[in-house]
């Protein structure tokens, strides 16, 4: 059983649908530090002028916050300028923008606090957009771990059953493959190659990789996008 673990993004990006998508089970790992600076409270997405921002406000209270602690400052306007950029400056006009435009504008009208809800709300709406039918689980649901870094991740591994795990290639300096072959678990690794897709609003310019996958869904639709994620993979994922 190959389980896939991420902290929960904010409008994730193509990266962490496709480790979905070829996973069993997928661990958000929730109950880890916040990032300043990372992608749990942003992403990108395609306009006209170029990748556009969009920041989820947070309230700052101390650098040891974890996930699932942290607050959306909510004292600022910033569903409507996002729900705004989305639907007016970067995806009217999509030609599958319809179908999904419910699906993600809803978010907004979702009440709340919690970062981690928000930023698991819009995995959902991608993974459905997508039709990846992977079960999600919260670290947070599945007990109190001891272990830090790699033997955190292995001992979560070991709590869901999992034979292996898919690792981003982004990991590959901090995981420690010798911990999991203590606890019978093989680390594969993902090597993730970006797909290219028409932009509708960016015409003869040049393609934006690295988008929130919204953006993929929004110009080619559900089918298509899918079998353009599975099109990239490298035909050996082992580790």
């Amino acid at each position: 059983m190959r389980v896939a673990m991420h902290q929960p993004h904010y409008l994730p990006w193509l990266g962490l649908i496709d480790k979905a998508d070829r996973s069993d089970l997928f661990v958000v790992l929730d109950h880890v530090q916040y990032e300043r600076r990372g992608w749990q409270n942003r992403n990108y997405v395609a306009a006209k002028g170029g990748p556009v921002l969009l920041t989820v406000p947070v309230i700052q209270r101390n650098r040891d916050e974890r996930i699932l602690d942290k607050k959306v400052d909510n004292s600022h306007p910033w569903r409507e300028k996002h729900r705004r950029t989305l639907e007016e400056h970067c995806y009217r006009g999509a030609p599958f923008w319809g179908e999904f435009r419910e699906r993600f504008l809803g978010v907004y009208d979702r009440e709340g606090d919690s970062l981690a809800d928000l930023a698991l709300a819009t995995m959902r709406a991608a993974l459905d957009g997508f039709g990846v039918a992977t079960p999600v689980v919260r670290a947070s649901e599945l007990g109190e771990f001891p272990g830090q870094k790699s033997e955190l991740l292995a001992q979560l591994a070991a709590k869901v059953g999992a034979t292996a795990m898919l690792s981003g290639d982004g990991a590959r300096d901090y995981i420690d493959t010798d911990v999991f072959r203590r606890y019978g678990i093989a680390v594969e690794w993902q090597r993730f190659r970006h797909p290219r897709y028409p932009q509708h609003n960016r015409a003869e310019e040049e393609f934006l990789p690295r988008m929130a996958a919204l953006d993929l869904l929004a110009n080619v639709g559900s089918t298509a996008a899918l079998r353009a994620l599975r099109s990239t993979r490298a035909r050996d994922s082992g580790g």
